[in-house]
């Protein structure tokens, strides 16, 4: 006990004190050691916060994060077929497992709504328990082939977009009989022309030329050309092929006054048309 004052005051009991070991230098290191474990926890927490948080905006593109990373190796975005679900250099990628095709679309461009409300109403026939139609001993019309897919921008008229229609044909046709790439160009330029009756259609072939994919033995028969009438005047771009009974066809047009404006994204769609292994 200790005097002070006239106070008697307890002795601090060494027991109580902290054991701090000096370093070489005579300074304290237990607070700096305990200082470093707790920075070295805060350092991991940081790092794991950083990366989720990273895997986050990656996930959800978040500011076009991701698109910017694919941006940076556009190829290897498109090989792995991530551009499906982020855009790659502003172009999304149309897959079509059903029928067996994939290309790409600007991003900004949106699907044609006519064909999801008429998809959606085939479905509901398939599922209805509602008897067929009479017919009187007729066969039933046949469908006019329609577009399974279709893009353009939002809001547009028709007159800017980008469509595939796949027709089914007898299991030898080949488009090779019809020639090389500008015979080819002008047998459609033909039909394109015939199927207006009543109406003068003037139709010229601009650039015609073939894509060889040996891995699938399938051509790419590659079209360009103009479309004047009367009430229009189109550019459009064309990509014919066929496997297995079927005819894909991908067309683009666009108004004449809009061509300079899509013609590089008319040819990378164009370019980017391949049949999958549906």
């Amino acid at each position: 006990m200790a005097l002070r004052a006239g106070v008697l005051l307890p002795r601090p009991s060494l027991l109580l004190l902290p054991r701090i070991r000096c370093s070489a230098g005579g300074r304290p290191d237990l607070p700096a050691r305990e200082f470093a474990a707790l920075a070295a926890v805060f350092r991991r927490r940081l790092l794991a916060g950083i990366s989720s948080a990273s895997l986050v905006a990656l996930g959800a593109n978040f500011g076009g994060l991701t698109s910017f990373l694919l941006g940076l190796s556009p190829e290897l975005g498109r090989s792995l077929r991530l551009d499906v679900l982020y855009p790659v250099e502003g172009f999304t990628r149309c897959l079509d497992s059903t029928h067996g095709f994939e290309f790409i679309y600007p991003e900004t461009w949106v699907g044609d709504q006519t064909l999801l409300y008429r998809a959606i109403g085939r479905a509901e026939s398939e599922r209805s328990l509602d008897p067929p139609p009479l017919t009187n001993g007729r066969p039933p019309v046949r469908p006019v082939s329609e577009p399974v897919a279709a893009f353009g921008p939002p809001g547009s008229n028709g007159e800017l977009n980008v469509s595939v229609i796949v027709s089914t044909v007898p299991g030898d046709f080949a488009i090779e009989d019809f020639g090389g790439p500008r015979e080819v160009g002008e047998t459609v330029l033909r039909r394109i022309a015939g199927s207006r009756k009543g109406t003068d259609v003037n139709a010229a072939l601009v650039d015609a030329s073939v894509r060889a994919d040996a891995s699938k033995k399938v051509n790419y028969y590659k079209l360009e050309f103009r479309v004047e009438a009367a009430s229009f005047r189109r550019r459009n771009v064309a990509v014919c092929c066929a496997r297995g009974g079927k005819l894909f066809t991908l067309n683009a047009q666009a108004p004449e006054a809009e061509w300079p404006e899509v013609e590089r994204e008319f040819h990378a769609i164009a370019d980017s048309f391949n049949l999958t292994d549906a």
